[in-house]
């Protein structure tokens, strides 16, 4: 009882405060009905209720149980968490301008943001930092978290950095003064090729389309004909940015997306400005954690026929959120609008069951359609046409026109451990701490290293006698006591028969060879399903990019993660096969 009553006093603190910042009422009679009894019991409580309450807390309870009862995608964020969850997508924080890792509980500056606070005062990569004003910033209790407390701060404020730099153990002391550091949308564009560009959007952010202006211009100068886009991982973010970046392919005055609610008050998106790459191959990478706004660029560049897009279906949200901000400083984001692609296809999956939504790309993996296309059904009544007559799918997604199959073959059991722990991190910190200088003499520049520089066989024996020290080795575990069990089960019958009197029980040699012959093919097994015959390479390929971006720069190292990844390969390929692009009915120029 104490609950309802907890929840209908919240309603009305919400429902208050949305019609004082002028939000419409609802045509549904039931919301007045509501608002009264809301009011009701507010009033019962403050007149009769045995305790003193406290109607802030109340209502920050209420709210959040309030909230999730509508969708999956209208939330609630208290006051204090607002600012944290609004900084990927303004683009930028106060803060010192480097990126770090943790290290041995030691903090690690992996890089420094060019022209921002600390580089501008003289802090390099490969720099410990001990100690923040007169705070010890080494041991056990120095996490991320208290690393982004002590270290960010108002602009304009300043922050005493003691570090250690490389073997020189005398501590140099840094005065940084606090300013505004980008938070980038885009950190990785690059030529693959002589005419192929590469650019991965991470989110739809404020800054996005300047980025990704720059980005374009940059590898426009180097000759670029033909891009890959990626929007791989990437969730979503502001609606008119996804419409100011779809704007860059689709030509101008064209419908990117529709809003739509049973108000009727949704609205229609179009392109707009002259757009940087309206003529050239152009090929969309997608995956099962593309999500909103990175679906109603890929839906609409799909719908007009303008780029291939390539990977898996996409996660299948279909819903339009408004922020507004309530008294308190939280925050509410109430899903107002479904939206729907040019041919009209609405892309949000069904949600009337909220366990299964959450599981939804488990289940996607259980039942097989992560690895085929022929997994994925369709229904005929959510099929649509584009203008080139090309059949595309509404109702849960972006379905690409090109599937590839998630690679399970490219991992390793010991590869996994040693990234997941941070081992390969750290050995290429402790590595970098005596070379780093001697490095960048020999390899100036990153094509300078990507040409020139591999992983030697000592190097990478280095690395695992160095996880070996830290507890991670590559060992295939076989639980004796079950094999013996499943042993005695399956061999039951030869077993039986080896000992057919006492004298026989003298001579062990069987059943050793047996036990032998049996505990090997399922250690074998074993070792099979760990795929370490991969663990080397996929090591090495790691190692690369941690010394790369550490060298360099993100964008630079994670060219070497791209070598392995079966959607980008091959996107390379079909980039330059004209033949898929008639096939699927792709404008080229």
């Amino acid at each position: 009882m104490k609950k309802i009553n907890l929840l209908l006093c919240s309603a009305l603190f919400l429902l208050s405060s949305l019609s004082v910042m002028g939000q419409s009422k609802p045509a549904n009679t039931t919301y007045e009905s509501g608002k009264r009894t809301v009011d009701y019991f507010l009033n019962l409580l403050d007149r009769i209720y045995v305790d003193t309450l406290n109607f802030n807390d109340i209502a920050e309870v209420g709210v959040k149980e309030m909230i999730s009862t509508l969708d999956p995608h209208s939330i609630y964020t208290t006051a204090k968490d607002v600012a944290a969850s609004r900084e990927p997508l303004q683009g930028s924080f106060d803060g010192i301008g480097v990126t770090f890792q943790i290290v041995k509980d030691t903090i690690n500056v992996v890089e420094v943001i060019i022209d921002g606070p600390s580089e501008k005062v003289g802090i390099l990569p490969g720099d410990k930092i001990v100690k923040v004003d007169d705070l010890t910033a080494c041991g056990k209790e120095i996490t991320n978290t208290w690393v982004r407390d002590h270290l960010r701060g108002k602009k304009g404020t300043k922050v005493v950095l003691t570090v250690i730099r490389g073997r020189n153990k005398t501590p140099m002391t840094f005065t940084v003064t606090r300013g505004k550091i980008p938070m980038y949308s885009i950190n990785v564009a690059f030529m693959v090729d002589e005419t192929t560009g590469y650019i991965k959007l991470d989110r739809f952010a404020q800054t996005s389309l300047a980025e990704f202006e720059k980005a374009f211009q940059k590898l426009k100068s180097q000759g670029m004909e033909d891009l890959i886009f990626d929007l791989r991982g990437n969730g979503g973010g502001y609606l008119n940015t996804a419409v100011q970046i779809a704007s860059q392919f689709i030509e101008s005055g064209k419908m990117v997306v529709y809003t739509d609610n049973f108000r009727k008050t949704g609205e229609t998106l179009r392109s707009s400005g002259p757009g940087l790459f309206r003529q050239g191959r152009l090929i969309v990478l997608v995956d099962e954690n593309s999500a909103s706004a990175s679906e109603i660029t890929a839906g609409a560049i799909q719908d007009w026929d303008r780029g291939l897009i390539m990977g898996r279906r996409t996660f299948g949200k279909g819903l339009v959120q408004k922020p507004v901000d309530l008294p308190s400083g939280a925050e509410v984001r109430v899903t107002i609008s479904h939206y729907y692609t040019p041919t009209g296809r609405c892309i949000q999956k069904p949600y009337e069951d909220r366990d299964d939504y959450a599981k939804d790309i488990a289940n996607r993996y259980a039942h097989g359609e992560l690895f085929s296309a022929d997994n994925i059904e369709f229904p005929d009544s959510l099929k649509f046409k584009t203008p080139a007559g090309k059949k595309v799918y509404g109702g849960g997604g972006i379905m690409p026109d090109i599937f590839v199959p998630l690679d399970t073959t490219n991992y390793a059991y010991f590869y996994n451990d040693l990234v997941r722990k941070g081992v390969v991190s750290t050995f290429v910190m402790d590595y970098l701490g005596s070379q780093r200088e001697a490095l960048k003499k020999q390899y100036p520049t990153f094509s300078d290293f990507q040409q020139n520089f591999t992983i030697s066989d000592k190097m990478y024996n280095d690395l695992v006698a160095y996880a070996a020290k830290e507890g991670v080795v590559d060992s295939a575990k076989l639980y004796f006591a079950s094999y013996i069990e499943k042993f005695a089960k399956e061999k039951r019958a030869e077993l039986d028969s080896i000992y057919k009197n006492t004298s026989d029980l003298q001579d062990f040699q069987q059943f050793d060879k047996m036990l032998k012959e049996y505990v090997q093919e399922a250690y074998d097994k074993s070792v099979k399903e760990r795929n370490s015959d991969k663990a080397p390479q996929l090591i090495k390929t790691y190692m690369l990019f941690e010394l790369a971006r550490n060298l360099y720069g993100y964008g630079d190292g994670y060219q070497y993660i791209l070598r392995d990844d079966r959607t980008f390969q091959e996107a390379c390929k079909a980039i330059h096969d004209k033949k898929i692009f008639r096939k699927y009915k792709i404008s080229e120029r």
